[in-house]
This record gives C-alpha cells, structure tokens and sequence, in this order.
C-alpha cells in the first residue's frame, strides 16, 4: 500500500496568526479534515504556521537532554516529580506500548507542567526548559483551531470540543508535549518481537506528531494494513485518539500506530515530537450526536482506564 493513503491538506486559510477567516473557507476545511478523519484517522497539514526551524530547534534541545550520561537524566525521571505523574524523562526500554512485547527501544521527556518551579534540566540544555513550554504553546493553539474544525465538519458548534480544552496547560488537565528519541539499535542485541515503539492508540482527543527525516512509523488503515508514514518536512501528522472516537460516537476513528525497528546495520537515530491534547480532568465526556453508543464517562477516569488496560497501573499515564 502507498504511503501516500495519508492525505496532505494546506492548512493556510486558518494557519496560527490568522484572524476573522472566512466561514466559507473554515467549511471547506472542515469538510477535508471530516473525510480524512474518517477513512484514515491520520492526515498531514502544511502551512500551519509552525514551521520546520521551531521543529528543529525543539529536537536540538531534546537531543542534548537524551545524549546526557545518565546519571544526569535521573534525577528528572517521571517519578521524581509530585506535580503530576507523567512529567519527566523515561528511558530505555521503560514502557511497552503494545505489552505482548518487550520494552520499546526509546527515551521520552513528558512536559505535563510549565511552571518553572520545579526541577527542569539545565547543565548543558541551558534552554530546555524555554523551548519546550514555547513549542507546548504553539502546539496548543494549532490543536485548538483544529479541533474547532472537527467540530464544524459534523455540523456542531464550532466550540463544542474547545470548551472541555480550556486548561490546557495548566493543573487539571493532562496534555502533554513528548519529545521522544530513538536510539542507534544494535541489530545482535534486539529482543525476540522488540520494536522502536509498540503497537497502539493514543488516549485522548487527537496527537500532533512532528518527526525527524528517519522512517520507521507506520499506521493502521480501514482496511487493516499497516502502510508507511514518512516524514513530509513543514508538515505535522495529526491522528484522532481514543477519547475523540468515543466522544463522536466511532464517527472521528483512533489509528493504530507504531515505530518499526531500522533496517540491520542502520545505526541512525530518530526523533519526533508528539503532542497529545487531552480535554480537562473533569470534563464529562459523552456522545455528541446524542446517542448512547458510549456512556458519560470523565475524562480522567476514562484516562486513567485506558491507562490500566495497557500498564495495569496507574503511575504510567503517558
């Protein structure tokens, strides 16, 4: 299958910036985003208004934070942090996004909180913290206007979504900016059924996903085939997560995805920056279209459920 099932929309009319767009054009948009939301649950938007040096600069930091010795990187681990259980570094081999197989080969810094008065990365990322909150906030106001899209494309009001969003950010809810970094893999040393990333969905409304030029991401179309997601550069892959699929009754459908293993002998690395936009904690999420297809449920007891499906504990939320 060609990679090219993903479709590529210009996101120009409403990119960040942008005021007081015509409704014809945010109809059309809409419309776009509906199909590919639909038939693919992944599309690809350029023109955005984040461009591919914000990108890049992000993944520079991200990177010198990854290359650090680890007695550096420990002290900012996920667990180390009250303020919420997800925010901080998680290494090697930590998480199996799909637990029927070994740990995933990759690091992951979470930004669940930008205040800076917690314990942030500094000796040799001077600018960590300063970047990512930056980015958190760019990522945040592009999720917002494509949410607002989604809502129109079922016929709903514009700001049915963005009103369970108002926390972003901030303390009750749990979006979260990921900088992941793969590794070199070592072809002799990877376990039986071991992957970059495990097969899964994500947990909440949808995920904006920036990535470096390496390949490795597939996704899982309608028909149940994996096919390639390769990175298209000043664009950012947006997919519809768990929360969103049952809140638009199975209208908006969440992709299964993951991160295949490099070709033997392949010893680059790869990054990408993924954020996920969650509604607040208290949000009551339920059908949109009325029905009862899913029961009301909260949006941080869904999360946390999802949560416990995957890690049958609560600590790894992310």
């Amino acid at each position: 299958m060609e990679s090219m099932e993903i479709p590529v929309l210009d996101f120009n009319v409403y990119e960040l910036g942008k005021a007081d767009v015509p409704a014809a054009n945010l109809e059309k948009l809409s419309k776009e985003l509906r199909r590919a939301f639909t038939e693919v649950g992944f599309v690809y938007l350029k023109n955005t208004g984040i461009n591919q040096e914000e990108v890049e600069n992000v993944m520079r930091v991200s990177k010198k934070f990854f290359c650090l010795p680890e007695d550096m990187k420990k002290p900012f681990s996920r667990d180390s942090f009250s303020c919420k259980l997800h925010h901080g570094w998680v290494s090697v081999e930590n998480e199996s996004l799909n637990p029927c197989r070994p740990g995933d080969l990759k690091e992951a810094y979470n930004i669940a909180y930008l205040k800076a008065d917690i314990n942030w990365p500094s000796e040799g990322v001077e600018d960590f913290r300063d970047a990512q909150v930056s980015f958190f906030l760019r990522c945040k106001e592009l999720s917002l206007r494509v949410l607002r899209l989604m809502a129109l494309g079922l016929g709903l009001d514009s700001e049915v979504f963005i009103s369970v969003h108002k926390h972003i950010g901030s303390d009750g809810n749990a979006t979260t900016l990921r900088s992941l970094y793969y590794p070199p893999v070592n072809s002799t040393c990877v376990k039986d059924n071991q992957l970059r990333c495990g097969e899964h969905s994500d947990f909440g409304s949808i995920t904006l996903l920036f990535q470096s030029p390496e390949s490795g991401l597939q996704v899982l179309n309608r028909a149940g085939e994996f096919i390639s997601a390769p990175s298209i550069p000043g664009t950012v892959l947006i997919n519809i997560a768990d929360v969103m699929q049952r809140w638009t009754s199975d209208v908006y459908v969440s992709a299964v995805h993951r991160v295949l293993l490099p070709p033997a002998g392949d010893t680059s690395t790869r990054q990408c920056l993924a954020f996920f936009a969650h509604p607040d904690d208290e949000a009551i999420i339920s059908c949109c279209d009325g029905s009862d297809k899913y029961p009301p449920v909260k949006s941080l007891d869904f999360l946390l459920s999802r949560v416990n499906d995957i890690y049958g504990k609560k600590e790894d939320v992310v």
